[in-house]
């Protein structure tokens, strides 16, 4: 058997490993999905794969090539595509993107209005996950943490103004909360009129859209998606009566993916930094990603800038090898190959998790319905009230919407739950139910980070390493009343038809 067939055969052996084995892991809808019943584990999210995907790890392992190599920059491609940016650069994670992509600010090569220096600030939210902010203070610059709402779990846009100090603010850095688009047409005014950085931390909402008027977005200067809009050849750009929708992680200067398992594509580990329309920070970004190194050659090549030796930069000597030239104090933070061509293989089933992710949410929303007096339910960005549906299999849903004529399609990546105070019971006590009945849970990530021990510690150590402007009930409030429960795509009907028995059955007794 030659070496082609013995691979061949490998696969074909692979294949039906994985179909044997990993029937849990099967999309929710698909009908070899492995069946359900009361007791078993049902998580929050987990990784959502099929044949495929394994094949496609085995292939590559077995080329062991091994370090990012062809499967690498296909993906990158492939991602940039979806998402209407310049370029996309792989990261080991989603931690990492954001380190490298707020790293790529402070370069020496940015005009020096526009570098991040130590000391200068940068506006973020108090709730959500913390290596959103941690770069931020990893790089020297200053957090300034502004309020939350607990409707969205998105920053209160309107206190954008009030931490702002001129002269030392460069950037606003946050997240789309749990998949739930921020006010992005609040936060890109705020940096128009003040020349700021918009760093969008993507890692929790790849899939969602964003509309805006179109009027508007010709004055915050987004041209490069109306460009690709009018083209007409994009899957989610697109211009409809006079408004712009565009994917989220498309609108700041620089945006950031996690590819973790819970999220909405996974190459186990692995995340990416996405350039949207400035080509220069590709190369910074590639700069500290890549140990900080001075050439963007691709492993395994040379010279791509065809004067290798032609180079003379510090003081070093003229003619030192370019690939061993050092402009930046950087890391070593790029992913695996073989991680590289599960996600090529995630991205075209990107379509399906985005819709199942809606439709898991409408049905836990629609089940849900009546216990409005003991929790408030999330709402995406602009929109004021939830509507069901009339036909009871119609799990689609509508929304009132405010004023902006702005609107917030979500790709959730988790059903947020708020309980209210004076609700017979407590986040906690749901929590635990929910635990003793093997149905995963998590809190908003760090709920209001400033009181997280890390940066509680930061303030005793370094008071000036943080600032917090006005106060944060908001972030006080998820912090203490609110979870949320999975909308991975994994899920099946039965088990949430089994979350929400478990929810309501519970209310029930706690107002017996």
């Amino acid at each position: 058997m030659t070496a082609s067939e013995t691979k061949t055969e490998i696969l074909r052996l692979t294949r039906e490993f994985s179909r044997l084995t990993h029937t849990a892991n099967r999309p929710g809808n698909d009908p070899d999905h492995a069946p359900f019943s009361p007791g078993q584990t049902i998580p929050y999210a987990g990784r959502v794969f099929m044949e495929d995907e394994v094949e496609a790890a085995v292939s590559a392992t077995l080329d062991f090539w091994l370090t990012l190599g062809s499967e690498g920059e296909a993906m990158e491609k492939e991602l940039a595509a979806f998402m209407g940016v310049k370029h996309s650069l792989l990261v080991n994670s989603g931690s990492s993107a954001n380190l490298v992509a707020f790293s790529a600010l402070t370069t020496h090569k940015l005009p020096e209005h526009k570098r991040i220096r130590p000391g200068d600030e940068v506006i973020t939210v108090a709730a959500g996950f913390p290596t959103t902010v941690s770069p931020i203070i990893q790089c020297g610059a200053v957090p300034v943490f502004i309020d939350a709402k607990p409707l969205t779990g998105n920053a209160d846009c309107a206190l954008l103004e009030a931490a702002f100090s001129p002269g030392k603010t460069k950037a606003v850095m946050m997240a789309h909360a749990l998949g739930n688009p921020f006010e992005l047409i609040t936060v890109l005014e705020f940096c128009k009129k003040h020349d700021l950085w918009l760093i969008e931390d993507n890692c929790d909402a790849l899939g969602c859209t964003y509309t805006l008027p179109l009027e508007k977005a010709k004055e915050l200067g987004l041209d490069h998606l109306i460009k690709i809009a009018e083209k007409g050849e994009h899957d989610i750009i697109r211009i409809a009566d006079d408004f712009l929708t565009a994917p989220t992680g498309s609108f700041g200067d620089i945006s950031t993916q996690s590819f973790y398992p819970p999220h909405h594509l996974t190459m186990g580990e692995g995340g990416a930094v996405n350039i949207v329309r400035r080509p220069p920070l590709k190369t910074y970004a590639e700069s500290f990603r890549d140990w900080g190194r001075d050439c963007w050659c691709p492993s395994g090549k040379d010279d791509t800038c065809g004067k290798r030796f032609m180079w003379q930069l510090g003081e070093l000597p003229e003619g030192y090898d370019h690939k061993y030239i050092y402009s930046h104090l950087g890391f070593n933070l790029k992913p695996l190959d073989p991680q590289a061509a599960i996600g090529r293989v995630q991205i075209r089933r990107l379509p399906d998790f985005i819709e199942a992710r809606k439709q898991n949410w409408e049905r836990l929303r629609r089940g849900l319905h009546g216990l409005e007096h003991v929790i408030d339910f999330a709402l995406p960005t602009h929109a004021t009230e939830w509507v069901p549906s009339d036909a009871d299999n119609n799990f689609s849903s509508d929304f009132k919407w405010d004023e902006t004529g702005c609107k917030s399609d979500c790709s959730w990546f988790g059903f947020k739950i708020t309980i209210k105070e004076d609700a017979p019971f407590s986040r906690t006590e749901l929590a635990k139910e929910l635990d003793d009945k093997k149905i995963g849970n998590r809190m908003l990530f760090g709920g209001n980070l400033v009181r997280q021990p890390a940066f509680v510690q930061l303030r005793r150590d370094k008071p000036e390493g943080m600032r917090v402007s006005g106060e944060l009930p908001g972030a006080d409030r998820i912090m203490n009343q609110t979870m949320f429960l999975g909308t991975y795509p994994g899920l099946t009907p039965e088990m949430i038809d089994y979350m929400v028995k478990v929810i309501r059955d519970f209310a029930a007794s706690k107002a017996a």
